[in-house]
């Protein structure tokens, strides 16, 4: 019975890495956003609020990719998601901006360059 470990609760970013046998930690369990790449998309969002486009989001960290999705209504599916799948960063690149229907609106190697597409042309009035 001392062999089982306790289970742990409430919500964290990361899981931390489970030292192997070698004594190293292990590649983390979860693909996330890193801090940079956080503020760069709530910057983005805050804007989108503020303009009254964009009303929720939700921040999924998964085994193979990390997506944050945009919703105009907490109860719709996302209008957007944005996607880090480092599988794909040495090919077409890690970050892509998906529409609700699946279509892949851009994908690329920086996420600046990406999160592009989702910029609202500014208007003269």
């Amino acid at each position: 019975m001392g062999d089982i470990e306790p289970i742990s609760r409430g919500g964290s970013w990361a899981t931390p890495a489970a030292p192997q046998a070698s004594g190293t930690p292990s590649p983390p369990s979860r693909v996330t956003f890193d801090r940079r790449e956080l503020d760069r998309i709530l910057d983005l969002y805050g804007r989108m609020v503020a303009a009254g486009e964009w009303r929720d989001y939700a921040i999924d960290f998964l085994k193979d990719k990390a997506v944050f999705s945009i919703f105009r209504r907490a109860m719709d599916v996302p209008l957007y998601r944005i996607e880090k799948d480092p599988r794909l960063a040495r090919k077409q690149g890690a970050y892509c901006v998906v529409s609700q229907t699946g279509l892949i609106l851009k994908r690329g190697h920086e996420l600046p360059r990406v999160l592009a597409v989702l910029e609202k042309p500014l208007r003269t009035v």
